[in-house]
């Protein structure tokens, strides 16, 4: 299934891949909320330094496959291999985007 993801979220995927955590965090706007494995991480800085600590813990592959909007936000369902419990995983990225930045992020099993 071929789609185009909105170009934020390419972004964040895109630096994901190359495990760019400054990168990442710039996607977010400066008041960001990323909710991953029950914990918040609230601005840039916080952003940056989850993604930092994950690419550093693991090796992992993200691949999206599906795109679809619930409730005002857009869900990204991506495929998860890697070296960390509980590879490989389909997880959904719940993205709430304001202008050009993600201003929540929320993923899912």
């Amino acid at each position: 299934m071929a789609f185009e993801l909105p170009g934020v979220i390419a972004a964040y995927f895109a630096a994901d891949k190359i495990g760019a955590s400054q990168a990442i965090s710039e996607c977010f706007t400066s008041d960001a909320v990323v909710i991953d494995e029950g914990n918040s991480y609230v601005g840039r800085e916080a952003i940056r330094q989850w993604m930092a600590n994950a690419s550093t813990q693991y090796s992992y592959t993200v691949e999206p496959f599906a795109l679809a909007e619930e409730n005002g936000r857009i869900v990204v369902t991506s495929h998860l291999v890697g070296n960390f419990p509980g590879s490989p995983v389909d997880l959904r990225y719940y993205f709430v985007i304001d202008g050009d930045r993600i201003a929540h992020l929320e993923i899912v099993p």
